[in-house]
């Protein structure tokens, strides 16, 4: 399946499953209507901070976008079936690296050109979302709320969604990384 029709799909489906019509999640999201329709439809190659609105208005992970729903889901996801994007407005390339079976681990590989920047305003999930990034190669500025890391080959940082997130590369080189999230439930909502 085409990557945008992946993305597509996810949407339409978390929407109807939620049972928001287009309104409601361009209210919740900050993402017009006529946007929302277009990436819905497969229409429009949208950007990482338009799907990372979309993502926590809809109350999951950015990575969740690019999961397929999978009738027979599998502990395995072999290279050439892992969902590759890149971001239209960076040029960022995102793999996503997680079988389809259900966990609260997801893995992404991602590789970030040089001199690039982008940036996420989180907002409050209905989870509590952990987040390791793993440099691999080059160097990367991860910005977490009012803390900030220059990374360089083999460091690693663990933070918090709910907050701002950016990453830059301030490299002359592309910076390739890995993403582990960790989805737990908030504190409380535990029956």
């Amino acid at each position: 399946m085409d990557i945008n029709q992946l993305i597509a799909s996810r949407v339409l489906a978390l929407r109807t499953a939620r049972g928001l019509s287009l309104a409601a999640l361009a209210e919740r999201s900050g993402v017009s209507r006529s946007n929302i329709s277009l990436i819905e439809r497969g229409e429009s190659s949208a950007t990482a901070t338009v799907l990372d609105k979309l993502a926590g208005a809809l109350g999951v992970t950015l990575a969740t976008l690019f999961a397929a729903e999978e009738e027979a889901p599998s502990p395995l996801r072999t290279r050439a079936q892992q969902p590759v994007w890149t971001d239209p407005a960076s040029g960022y390339t995102r793999r996503q690296l997680s079988p389809g079976v259900r966990s609260p681990l997801q893995m992404v590989e991602v590789e970030f050109p040089p001199g690039r920047r982008v940036s996420y305003d989180h907002p409050a999930h209905s989870a509590d979302i952990h987040q390791q990034v793993w440099l691999l190669e080059g160097t990367l500025i991860v910005t977490a709320g009012e803390q900030q890391w220059q990374l360089q080959t083999g460091d690693c940082v663990a933070f918090r969604e709910g907050q701002h997130i950016a990453y830059e590369n301030p490299g002359t080189v592309p910076a390739r990384y890995l993403v582990g999230l960790v989805t737990l439930p908030l504190s409380g909502t535990l029956a």
